[in-house]
């Protein structure tokens, strides 16, 4: 696959884990611009309240609720990966920024995603991604050595399993399907739930 992000400046021995250090200009910066639209009234904080409050809903057990039904159904995990955004709405959960694309993990398969470009995530089913899934070091190597990067977080596949990268882009969002645990259809769905991490969701787990 070809890889829409310039090689410049990353370095291949950086490894993807890595906390949000560099960050804190911009956090700086926007408590600054924040603090100023509050004193120039040309913003409340029951305006910035609500709007947290939007951004925080989401999170991983939105995803992990579509990855939970279609353990459990057959019929519902096979409209999961026709037509992502149709079968989460079916649970109450609306994907505003593009369209969802649901791809399964098999015994064969195990599929990553990443973004390139930038840092396309579907925020609006699984909140704000991870400050490892938007770095350059990521984005950059998840392409060019996946399987090296996959060894950092602790997955090591079988060299016979094909591996899938899938770069998120404007158009489409990206959520992976693990595969079921053995028994998991008759488990209670609060289980299934907590058995589905954000690393499931992204690839970055098995």
């Amino acid at each position: 696959m070809k890889s829409r992000f310039s090689a410049d400046a990353v370095d291949p021995n950086t490894p993807v884990i890595e906390g949000h250090h560099g960050a804190d200009y911009y956090a700086l910066m926007t408590e600054a611009l924040h603090k100023l639209l509050l004193e120039k009234r040309l913003l409340s904080q029951a305006d910035t309240d609500r709007v947290i409050a939007a951004l925080e809903a989401p999170n991983t057990t939105w995803g992990a609720r579509l990855v939970a039904e279609a353990w459990a159904d057959p019929a519902y995990r096979e409209r999961l990966i026709e037509d992502g955004s149709a079968a989460a709405l079916e649970l109450g959960f609306r994907i505003k920024e593009a369209k969802l694309v649901v791809v399964a993990n098999t015994p064969a398969l195990h599929n990553l995603i990443t973004c390139t470009l930038c840092s396309c995530y579907p925020r609006s089913l699984l909140g704000q991604p991870p400050w490892w899934y938007i770095s350059k070091n990521y984005r950059a190597r998840s392409v060019r050595e996946p399987r090296r990067v996959l060894a950092e977080f602790g997955l090591d596949l079988p060299e016979t399993t094909e591996l899938r990268v899938h770069d998120s882009n404007a158009d489409m969002r990206y959520m992976v399907l693990p595969m079921a645990p053995e028994g998991a259809g008759q488990w209670p769905l609060e289980q299934r739930i907590a058995a589905v991490t954000r690393h499931m969701l992204i690839g970055t787990a098995a």
